[in-house]
C-alpha cells in the first residue's frame, strides 16, 4: 500500500503524466506536455504545457471507456472558470488504441499502455473511495483497514478533513521527478545524462520512468526517482 501514485506516458512529441498525489483527496492530475520547435520539451514550472484536476465522476467515466463499455466520452472540465475540453476515445472498432485529448494536446496510447492506464485509474478510484470519502480518515492504518474489494465492509478510522491541493504539481517527495538532459552514454542497466547543469551522471534504467531515445542528440524529458535526483544534488534537498 502505497500514498501517491505517478505514471507517464511519453512518444516523439506529447508526454502525458497520471498522478495521485495521496489517497484521501478525492481526485487526480492529469498532466501534458509537448516538444516545441527548438525540441526541448515544455516546461511546466516555466507554465507551459497543461495540467488538470480530475474528480472521482470523471474517473469513473473514463474508466467506462478503457473498460470498453463506451466507444468515448468527452466533457468540459471546469476549474476556476476555465474550460477544458477532454476527450477520450477508441482509435478503432478493435479497440487496441485510445487517443486522449485534453485541451490542445492529443495522445495515443497503445493497448499496453491503455491497460496500464485503466489499471492505475481502477486501483486509484478504490483507494479514494474507500479514503477520500469518508468524514474521518488516518495517515496511521493498519492490516486491519487496508483498501478491500469495494463490495465489503470498511472498518472505522480516525481522522483529519482533506488538505487543499493547487491545480499544479511539479515536484512530489518520495515519487518522481520531470528533469531535461541528454544522454552521453548507455550501458545494460544505466544511461549517463547530461543535466541542463553541465553535470553528467549514470543513472539506473530502473529508476527512469518515461520513455527515451538513446541515439537522440538533442535534450530529452526524463522522469526520474527522486531519491537518485537528490543523491546526485539535481533537486532541492
Amino acid at each position: 500500500m502505497v500514498d501517491k501514485h505517478s505514471q507517464s506516458f511519453f512518444g516523439k512529441s506529447t508526454g502525458l503524466t497520471l498522478q495521485s498525489s495521496s489517497r484521501t483527496e478525492p481526485f487526480i492530475f492529469l498532466k501534458c506536455i509537448q516538444k516545441k520547435n527548438d525540441g526541448n520539451w515544455e516546461k511546466p514550472s516555466q507554465g507551459e504545457g497543461k495540467t488538470i484536476k480530475l474528480s472521482l465522476d470523471e474517473i469513473v467515466m473514463i474508466l467506462e471507456v478503457l473498460n470498453r463499455n463506451l466507444e468515448s466520452w468527452s466533457s468540459f472540465h471546469s476549474f476556476n472558470d476555465v474550460k477544458t475540453q477532454i476527450s477520450f476515445q477508441w482509435e478503432d472498432q478493435t479497440k487496441k488504441k485510445l487517443k486522449l485529448y485534453v485541451d490542445k494536446y492529443s495522445k495515443m496510447l497503445n493497448f499496453a499502455q491503455s491497460e496500464i492506464f485503466r489499471r492505475i485509474l481502477e486501483h486509484v478510484l478504490e483507494e479514494k473511495i474507500v479514503y477520500a470519502t469518508t468524514l474521518n480518515k488516518s495517515d496511521n492504518y493498519t492490516n486491519s483497514n487496508k483498501v478491500k474489494p469495494l463490495k465489503k465492509k470498511v472498518n472505522n478510522a480516525q481522522s483529519n478533513s482533506i488538505p487543499f491541493v493547487k491545480e499544479s504539481i511539479e515536484y512530489i517527495d518520495n515519487i518522481q521527478s520531470e528533469i531535461t538532459g541528454n544522454i552521453e552514454g548507455e550501458t545494460d542497466k544505466a544511461l549517463l545524462i547530461k543535466f541542463n547543469n553541465n553535470q553528467q551522471v549514470w543513472i539506473p534504467k530502473s529508476g527512469i520512468h518515461s520513455d527515451y531515445r538513446s541515439n537522440e542528440s538533442n535534450d530529452q524529458l526524463f522522469l526520474i526517482d527522486n531519491w537518485i535526483l537528490k543523491k546526485n544534488s539535481l533537486v532541492p534537498m
